[in-house]
């Protein structure tokens, strides 16, 4: 009988791979948030452009392409289709009200499900991972590579996106449009394309989530589903207008799941999904702005 972990030890684990998680939630949450600013819309289309980008990553390795020649191949290929459905889907009701844009991102999200099943079949694939599955140790406690090399990704792919946004005309320009659109026009900045560019860059951050939650879970036209959820709780709990909220939130989502899972009995492995939920309604009743966001002010 081998002797339990000490107390300390399972803790930390359990923390790495909580954050392992919510490295992958705060992407697919940083891709909400993109749009959210931009737009005031949330786009549930978000998970199945994650998912088909997957598909896509998939065929390239199995057709003897290496992951990672195929990993930047798909996230170029992703931006591409999310400026295009930027263009073709999202920008004929881009004045439209807010509820007609939510249900044309619901209508998208039902169409690529579809295209995915019939493109590659609803049978369960499996998807390879980068890194070895084999642990580390380090001070008597075992950390899996592949938790740490998702987090590594998730770490570069935020600072690569900060740096984008502070340090580059065109990333301060799509700041700029988001926060003031009509502004923005005045000073010569396209509003319209920052939009369209907007819409590639959260594609290729959903493209980052479904790779590196597929060898995980499987690769299933439905696998983004439950994971956008996820990260729509992220999203919350940092704050909708919140780019650092929403990787806080993922962070911090990933490990109270992974904790409250481990310690709560009840919970285990069955109920991380309502644990999310509940996350939700608490944050919307507490500080509907989120952790990180900023309360909207009326003038009376």
């Amino acid at each position: 009988m081998e002797p339990a972990e000490p107390p300390l030890t399972q803790f930390l684990q359990q923390v790495v791979s909580g954050l392992a998680s919510g490295g992958i939630f705060a992407s697919l949450a940083l891709a909400l948030v993109l749009i959210y600013r931009a737009t005031r819309v949330i786009n549930f289309a978000q998970g199945e452009m994650a998912t088909v980008s997957t598909f896509v990553a998939w065929s390239l390795v199995h057709h003897g392409m290496p992951f990672w020649g195929a990993f930047f191949l798909t996230l170029a290929l992703s931006f591409v289709g999310g400026v295009a459905l930027e263009r073709v889907v999202i920008r004929p009701v881009e004045s439209a009200p807010v509820l007609t844009v939510v249900i044309v991102t619901l209508g998208l999200a039902i169409l690529l499900n579809g295209f995915t099943s019939v493109k590659w079949g609803s049978d369960v694939k499996k998807f390879p991972s980068p890194f070895p599955t084999r642990p580390i140790h380090a001070g008597g406690v075992a950390f899996s590579i592949q938790d740490l090399g998702v987090i590594a990704v998730s770490i570069a792919l935020v600072l690569a996106l900060g740096a984008f946004f502070r340090f580059t005309k065109l990333g301060l320009a799509l700041r700029a449009a988001a926060l003031n659109p009509e502004a923005s026009r005045l000073v010569g900045v396209r509003v319209s394309w920052m939009l369209a560019l907007g819409w590639g860059l959260a594609a290729v951050l959903g493209a980052v989530s479904g790779m590196m939650i597929a060898p995980v879970v499987f690769l299933d036209p439905n696998m983004m589903q439950t994971v956008l959820l996820y990260a729509l709780a992220a999203a919350i709990l940092g704050g909708m207008d919140s780019p650092v909220g929403a990787v806080v939130g993922g962070l911090a989502l990933g490990v109270i799941l992974n904790l409250t899972g481990a310690y709560v009995g009840f919970v285990g492995g069955t109920l991380r999904l309502p644990v999310a939920l509940a996350v939700i309604l608490l944050v919307l009743v507490v500080r509907p702005s989120g952790l990180f966001g900023r309360a909207a002010v009326r003038k009376v």
